[in-house]
């Protein structure tokens, strides 16, 4: 096949014209099938162009490798992101529920966003609390949809289970030295 054929091939199957179709098959050596890759690249094939192409889909993609067009995030969408996590995780902090039981009663219930306030706040007293709790028979789990399988409420037991032992020693020793 000589170039002007070539060059009628590659109008007729890409669908530009004769100029653009003889300017990419001499950039790539008269090969057509690296004619049509240069076309591509620089846009000139039109959409629906029958036959010939490396295209995956019919997609508009660039394929304009010089040109690097980076998304600009603006400080207004960063917000709106944050505050829309924050959302989130406040949701989940409401819909579940620090409880409080004793001798297998509920003492009281609070959403677990309200404990993490309570941290924020006063952390150590918190601590403290739930410590001295553990000796008054209080034991503490995370109920709700999200904490079905969070292996905190195992590690509260051993919790009050460590206490009870203590206390439990504690009594026996107390007994002993009277």
């Amino acid at each position: 096949m000589d170039n002007f054929e070539k060059v009628e091939k590659l109008k007729e199957r890409a669908d530009v014209s004769y100029e653009e179709a003889k300017e990419a098959l001499e950039k790539s050596n008269w090969d057509i099938l690296d004619a049509i890759i240069y076309l591509e690249q620089s846009g000139k094939v039109k959409q629906g162009a029958s036959g010939y192409t490396t295209r995956s889909s019919q997609k508009d993609v660039d394929f304009d490798f010089d040109k690097k067009e980076e998304k600009k995030v603006g400080l207004g969408e960063l917000l709106g992101r944050f505050f829309s996590w924050c959302g989130r995780w406040l949701e989940k902090g409401n819909n579940n529920s620090f409880c409080v039981e004793r001798k297998g009663k509920e003492v009281f219930r609070m959403p677990i966003t309200v404990l993490v306030l309570l941290f924020l706040v006063s952390a150590g007293m918190v601590i403290w609390l739930l410590i001295i709790g553990l000796f008054f028979d209080m034991r503490y789990r995370f109920a709700g949809p999200d904490v079905a399988a969070v292996d905190i409420n195992r590690a509260f037991d051993s919790a009050a289970d460590a206490a009870e032992s203590i206390k439990s020693e504690f009594g026996d020793t107390v007994a002993k030295d009277k």
